[in-house]
């Protein structure tokens, strides 16, 4: 797990959506798991912007949806698909069959998750995952206590996660109770993982997922499992980690190898 230290949001987006339009320089093709959340709009933000200043294509980027709420329909404007389309699809050319979001409506889920998780794989397995993390530690809809090799499934969503996501519902608007997610072992099979957190209400899951045992009580700790996972931190998110000024120092020792070329 590699811990980047910045000092805005704004950066650690700068950072981030950077190495995405470098990945998709390299591969034309690349296959993203995507967030939903108020973290990723700016990286989406840019990413836009680099389509239209003619930096990016996104025609052959195919694209798999970490979550969505259980019966919420696609044209609700709380839903996750409503929520891609608005931020990121309706404003670059990927094409509308490369979009993917896990089963949410209908019969047969259980197999409809199966089947996702079959789709990803189809698609040679997700070269860039990026990742919020919830004040309870939760990834995607993983809520505490979630299985650390979990596939796509229904999870019925903490009361913590549901106070959280409050603020998104008009007075009086049901807010779902269940959800499709991703699972931990879905997620940790991507080949590279990019989380961002800002705000110091994520400070006490950060310190738990980064410095914490591995467990499935705070299910960002599953991370520390991955071999290519990288945290982007603004400084009230990073504020509760002991080692702060060891990861600013790791951070600043791997710039300098890689300008002298050895690495």
């Amino acid at each position: 797990m590699e811990i980047v230290l910045t000092n805005t949001p704004e950066e650690a987006t700068e950072l981030v959506a950077s190495l995405i339009l470098d990945c998709l320089g390299e591969k034309p093709d690349l296959v993203l798991g995507l967030a939903t959340g108020s973290t990723p709009i700016g990286v989406y933000r840019r990413l836009v912007e680099a389509y239209r200043r003619g930096e990016a294509d996104f025609f052959q980027v195919r694209t798999f949806n970490l979550d969505e709420y259980l019966d919420l329909p696609a044209e609700h404007p709380q839903s996750y698909r409503s929520f891609m389309w608005r931020h990121l699809f309706d404003h670059i050319n990927i094409p509308r069959e490369n979009v993917h979001f896990p089963p949410s409506e209908g019969a047969n889920l259980l197999r409809r998750c199966e089947d996702y998780d079959k789709a990803i794989a189809g698609a040679g397995g997700i070269d860039i995952q990026l990742l919020g993390i919830g004040s309870n530690g939760h990834i995607g809809f993983n809520e505490p206590t979630s299985s650390l090799r979990s596939r796509t499934r229904i999870k019925t969503l903490t009361e913590k996660t549901l106070s959280d996501n409050s603020r998104f519902y008009k007075e009086g608007e049901i807010q779902p109770g269940l959800a499709v997610t991703m699972g931990i072992g879905t997620i940790l099979d991507a080949r590279q993982i990019l989380l961002q957190a800002f705000g110091s209400k994520k400070a006490e899951a950060l310190r738990a997922a980064v410095e914490g045992p591995v467990s499935s009580i705070c299910p960002g700790s599953a991370l520390q499992l991955h071999p290519r996972a990288t945290l982007f931190l603004d400084p009230e998110a990073a504020s509760l980690l002991r080692l702060r000024e060891y990861y600013r120092r790791t951070r600043q020792n791997e710039e300098a190898l890689r300008r002298q070329g050895r690495l």
